[in-house]
């Protein structure tokens, strides 16, 4: 599959090349050699008649009379205007046979018309005929010399359409044997063996295009693409050394550096571009988002609200993340003016939520769930979503109960929204209705048969009940193997363990488990195995740590008032 960054490529280089631009009429200011070239033809009073015939069919709709008529008309003509009107008229009205039929005829007429050829080029790209395609690229590549890399750079956009990518790489291969000592002609070639899953030819091909251009940056980023980590991290640092001012290789290493969750180094480079760049709004955005990765909340919000003032594609998530700022100030009300300035679009009701729970914050309950009820929801998983924000005010308000009849009355119109019954499942445990945790558990699985949370779920309430703990055992063990390296999900393996009375190999796990997430309620279980197991000095250091960044926690101070009292 073609990857973001070659797709971006092969479009640049398709808009970068004057050799297909289409005339809109080749023959509208002809020299008299090309005049006499044209075929003469008497315009009689049928001919005319026809012609009418098949431009007013066309304008009406009649895609079956306008095609048909005009294909006729070219193949009596042998006019190129004709030929090239009835293959306009067939490709318009999504007929492509006859398009190809009149785009070969149109060829055969002219055939050192660039607009035929590449007309016909595209109809066999579209049609998946390869190798009469390959004829046809060739033709054009001769035509644009000496000039030729412009139209090698549009060989694979040109191919793009054709699901065999084998035999595009071959054809390529042919075609460029002219320009061997072309740098474009690698590039392409490195491009097609790419997306045909040759990356090791793919990095031979492109490494050739930069010894021939070594400053080439687009010949750069796509080495980078081909070339697997940390070797693709080194060529690019080398060639920006080379190349100090190639901002497109200093953002494309920048990207793979938060790729390796180097932060700090992306940040440190995103900045560094930004210093030679000071308008460049993706990189202001990248500078704020990193920041705030970084825990870095003065930065972020200045880098955050330029993104704002810049009017920058991704405004609403930089106003999303600045409520967020604002809320982790406890300055509630900025909060909630950011999130009010957030339009229609995919953050809209992320913000209604986190409006909604500054209200709450601020003690404006009742305001909260009004905001919430009157969000717009464009779709099921929208309102879901406004659901699932107002159970978990009540929740936090300390009302399962509530909580539980909102989720239940958003299953009333949507009963198989798999949010709303994960959710619904898990808050009906709150209020003691383990057979309807079950049912809507066990519906979601139906629904989602690869949830391993939900199997996870079920498993996890029947061996915290010490129930049918061969069969939580078997639903534990499907959400593992769904999701191997979950801690939640060992979490509940521990805690199953536990319950069977295996106290060694339930502490492995949860050892495991707390080191993937340090996680309250992972420490609540891993302290009481500790504690079952005589090593009580241990189990209080766990349950304190854990205590100390999480001191709000029910079930972990549950479970040591349980032990010390």
């Amino acid at each position: 599959m073609k990857s973001r960054l070659l797709a971006a490529l092969a479009a640049a280089a398709l808009t970068a090349s004057p050799l297909y631009a289409q005339d809109p009429d080749p023959h509208a200011a002809l020299d008299e050699a090309a005049r006499a070239r044209l075929p003469r033809i008497e315009l009689t009073p049928p001919l005319l008649l026809r012609l009418l015939v098949a431009e007013i069919a066309g304008h009406r709709g009649d895609a079956g009379l306008s095609v048909g008529t005009y294909r006729e008309l070219a193949k009596q003509t042998r006019d190129p205007r004709i030929a090239r009107r009835a293959t306009e008229m067939a490709v318009y009205a999504r007929q492509y046979e006859p398009a190809l039929e009149s785009a070969r005829l149109w060829v055969e007429i002219e055939p050192e018309s660039q607009p035929a050829r590449h007309m016909l080029a595209s109809l066999l790209a579209a049609a998946g005929r390869t190798e009469e395609l390959g004829v046809h690229v060739a033709k054009l590549l001769e035509a644009a010399r000496p000039d030729v890399g412009p139209a090698l750079l549009r060989l694979n956009q040109i191919f793009q359409r054709s699901t065999d990518k084998a035999a595009v790489r071959r054809i390529i291969d042919e075609v460029t044997v002219p320009y061997i000592g072309v740098a474009e002609a690698h590039f392409a070639r490195a491009v097609a063996c790419y997306e045909a899953q040759d990356p090791y030819r793919a990095q031979l091909e492109i490494e050739r295009a930069l010894s021939i251009r070594p400053d080439w940056e687009q010949a750069a980023l796509v080495r980078a693409q081909v070339t697997p980590s940390p070797k693709n991290l080194e060529g690019l640092k080398e060639f920006i050394a080379a190349n100090p001012k190639a901002r497109d290789a200093r953002v494309a290493h920048a990207r793979i550096l938060v790729g390796e969750k180097r932060f700090e180094d992306a940040r440190r480079e995103f900045s560094a571009i930004l210093d030679d760049n000071p308008g460049n709004a993706d990189v202001v955005y990248a500078v704020g988002v990193l920041s705030l990765q970084l825990n870095d909340p003065v930065l972020a919000d200045t880098h955050l609200r330029r993104v704002v003032e810049m009017g920058h594609s991704e405004a609403d998530t930089a106003r999303l993340y600045l409520g967020q700022l604002a809320e982790e100030r406890k300055q509630w009300d900025e909060a909630i003016r950011w999130y009010e300035q957030i339009g229609d679009g995919p953050q809209y009701v992320p913000a209604q939520v986190r409006a909604a729970n500054a209200l709450a914050q601020s003690g404006r309950f009742d305001d909260a769930r009004k905001r919430l009820a009157n969000a717009k929801a464009g779709n099921p998983r929208d309102r879901a979503q406004l659901l699932l924000g107002e159970a978990q005010l009540l929740r936090e308000a300390g009302r399962p109960a509530d909580a539980f009849a909102v989720l239940e009355g958003g299953l009333a119109s949507t009963p198989d929204q798999p949010e709303l019954l994960y959710e619904a499942a898990l808050a009906a445990e709150k209020v003691g209705r383990t057979d309807t945790l079950e049912k809507y558990l066990r519906r979601l699985i139906e629904i989602k048969p690869d949830h391993a949370h939900a199997y996870n779920a079920l498993g996890y309430s029947l061996a915290d009940r010490g129930e049918r703990l061969e069969e939580a055992g078997r639903l534990i063990d499907k959400a593992l193997q769904i999701t191997p390296d979950d801690p939640f999900i060992l979490d509940s393996k521990g805690w199953l363990l536990y319950r069977c009375g295996d106290m060694s190999g339930a502490l492995d796990v949860l050892q495991r488990a707390l080191s993937l997430r340090a996680d309250p309620e992972i420490a609540a279980h891993y302290g009481e195995v500790l504690w079952m197991l005589g090593r009580q000095d241990e189990a209080v250091k766990a349950w304190n740590e854990a205590a100390k960044t999480s001191p709000g926690n029910a079930a972990l101070a549950a479970t040591i008032k349980r032990f010390v009292p």
